[in-house]
C-alpha cells in the first residue's frame, strides 16, 4: 500500500534542479503487459508508459514447480543518470546504470550485484525479449524470457 508513494518519493528525492536535465530515452516500447508461457512457467511483466521520466514495472512468476516470486521495479533518471531500480521478492533494492540502448533494446548493468550483473529488454516484433545474466561461482549464467502481449491479468492456458 505504500510501495507507490515511496518509489515516488525516492524518484523525487533523485532529481537535482540545479543540473542540466538528463533524460529517458524513449522506452514506451516496453509499457504494457507481457506473458510468457514457456518450459512450464508462468511469467507476467507489467510496465507502464513513460511519464515525466519515470517508468514502473512489476513482475509476476510462478515456476514449473508452483512456487511464486515478484519483482517490483522502476527506471528514472537518478543522480548518476539513467537507471533501473530493482526490489526482487521482498530483498533489498539494487540499481542497474542504463549502460546501452537503441532503439528498440536497453541495458541496465551493475558489475557488483551478485547476479546478475546485466538486465536487457529487447522488442522482439509484438514481442518482449528479456534476459538477465552474469557469473554465479565464476560460471557464466543466464535465463531468458520471451513474453508476448497479452490482455491486462491474462494467464497461461492449464
Amino acid at each position: 500500500m505504500y510501495l507507490l508513494p515511496a518509489l515516488a518519493a525516492a524518484f523525487l528525492a533523485s532529481t537535482t534542479p540545479d543540473q542540466d536535465p538528463v533524460t529517458l530515452p524513449d522506452l514506451s516500447w516496453m509499457s504494457g503487459y507481457w506473458l510468457d508461457c514457456s518450459d512450464g512457467r508462468e511469467a507476467s511483466e507489467t510496465w507502464s508508459d513513460p511519464r515525466g521520466g519515470l517508468m514502473v514495472g512489476q513482475s509476476l512468476s510462478v515456476s514449473a514447480s508452483g512456487r511464486p516470486g515478484f519483482e517490483l521495479a522502476y527506471i528514472a533518471v537518478l543522480p548518476a543518470g539513467p537507471a533501473m531500480v530493482v526490489l526482487p521478492s521482498g530483498q533489498q533494492q539494487t540499481t542497474f546504470a542504463m549502460s546501452d540502448h537503441g532503439e528498440d533494446y536497453v541495458v541496465f548493468s551493475n558489475a557488483e550485484n551478485d547476479f546478475p550483473t546485466h538486465i536487457r529488454y529487447e522488442r522482439d516484433g509484438d514481442g518482449l525479449r528479456a534476459r538477465i545474466d552474469g557469473e554465479i561461482s565464476g560460471a557464466p549464467r543466464s535465463v531468458e524470457w520471451r513474453f508476448d502481449a497479452a490482455p491486462l491479468n491474462a494467464r497461461c492456458p492449464t
